[in-house]
């Protein structure tokens, strides 16, 4: 999250107090109750499932949902002491597909230091964290996998990392894209649902802010998942793993140009370097806004879907992509659209206010390299 101009005076003034402290709220203790229709690899070590064993099986239609950008800062502090139902009517269209996926912006602690980011513009600096209590919020909404693969993740250093991590290894939803070593950071999860094997990875494509190892998980420091390069070696490594054991491989990627509606060069690198390594959905956030979405070859590419549980000082439009995934290849997508309030929150939309947001959202598609269906 970059420039002070997008918010409200008053947005800027309490965000400046907000980074001198935390709230600390205390997570519940709330286990996922499995619904019977799907099963899941947790890792035998790391925080991210492992690839299944078996080899690849033909699988029938999966229902694949994703939504953007998460924060709890500010007013947004509040959901986390009532966890249930804490994101609202939305809530319904989250827990309506078999697995469903977001992006978690921000360190999870209560401690540490801002974290230097001598390498973004001064005065452009945000700094982003929350209470273990926002994976309880994410997991009673319907969320399945979280991803912490971006320039927040690791916003309050090492004492922030080593916090988050902790959080995340006892926590009731997965989280990828970060871990105590690159290996982990990398590390898929993988579920199962009616005999189809999806693979979820991440990876953070979006300008370093920092040069701390903290924003890139080493062989043996912990970090974020960085894939900054137009063909990011380790996650095309993992994605080509993946892609052996799992029918379905999803990578979620934070990268874009902030409040650019069109894709850039290094998002559609990225896309066809992974869609070549083997994924079949790739999906992104980071430039604030909704990009388009549509099929590259086999690979079906969703290159923004903007802000999801945000601040701002406006109403944009944001949404959930809903994917029917059959045999292992996207056959058809959607998108759910919803208006983020004031107060940060996405109501879902509806009548002609949705007919037009998905009309919008398909428009989207006329800048980018995408097809509107998949290849016969």
């Amino acid at each position: 999250m970059n420039m002070c101009a997008r918010h409200s005076r008053r947005l800027c003034v309490l965000l400046a107090l907000e980074v001198l402290g935390a709230c600390a709220v205390a997570p519940t203790d709330d286990d996922r109750v499995s619904a019977g229709t799907s099963s899941t690899s947790r890792p035998s070590e790391g925080l991210a499932g492992t690839p299944v064993e078996s080899a690849r099986s033909d699988g029938g239609v999966v229902t694949l949902a994703f939504a953007g950008d998460v924060h709890f800062q500010l007013h947004l502090a509040a959901l986390l002491e009532h966890p249930g139902g804490a994101l609202g009517p939305v809530t319904r269209v989250l827990e309506k597909a078999d697995l469903t996926m977001l992006n978690l912006e921000s360190a999870i602690t209560t401690r540490g230091t801002l974290e230097a980011k001598e390498l973004e513009v001064s005065g452009q600096r945000f700094y982003f964290r929350t209470s273990p209590a926002a994976l309880d919020v994410l997991d009673r909404a319907g969320v399945d996998v979280v991803t912490m693969a971006n320039n927040h993740g690791a916003d309050y250093g090492p004492v922030g990392l080593a916090d988050t991590l902790r959080a995340i290894r006892s926590g009731p939803v997965p989280v990828i894209g970060i871990g105590r070593n690159r290996r982990e950071a990398f590390a898929p999860y993988v579920a199962t649902v009616r005999g189809t094997r999806i693979a979820f990875l991440a990876g953070d494509a979006s300008m370093r802010e920092g040069s701390s190892n903290v924003w890139a998980a080493g062989p043996r420091t912990p970090g974020i998942a960085a894939a900054h390069a137009d063909e990011p070696k380790a996650l095309l490594r993992a994605v080509r793993a993946a892609a052996v054991r799992a029918d379905v491989v999803v990578v979620y990627m934070h990268s874009g140009d902030d409040l650019w509606r069109c894709p850039n060069d290094r998002q559609r690198s990225i896309a066809r370097a992974l869609a070549a390594a083997g994924a079949d959905v790739v999906v992104g956030s980071h430039a604030h806004l909704l990009q388009g979405s549509g099929w590259l070859g086999d690979t079906y590419v969703s290159y923004g879907l903007g802000n999801f549980v945000w601040y701002h000082n406006e109403e944009p439009v944001t949404g959930v992509l809903q994917l029917r995934a059959r045999d292992g290849r996207v056959v058809e997508d959607g998108l759910a659209p919803a208006r983020i309030g004031f107060w940060g929150l996405p109501r879902p939309l509806a009548g002609a206010d949705r007919t037009a947001a998905v009309a919008d959202w398909r428009r989207l598609r006329s800048c980018t390299d995408l097809a509107g269906r998949p290849p016969v």
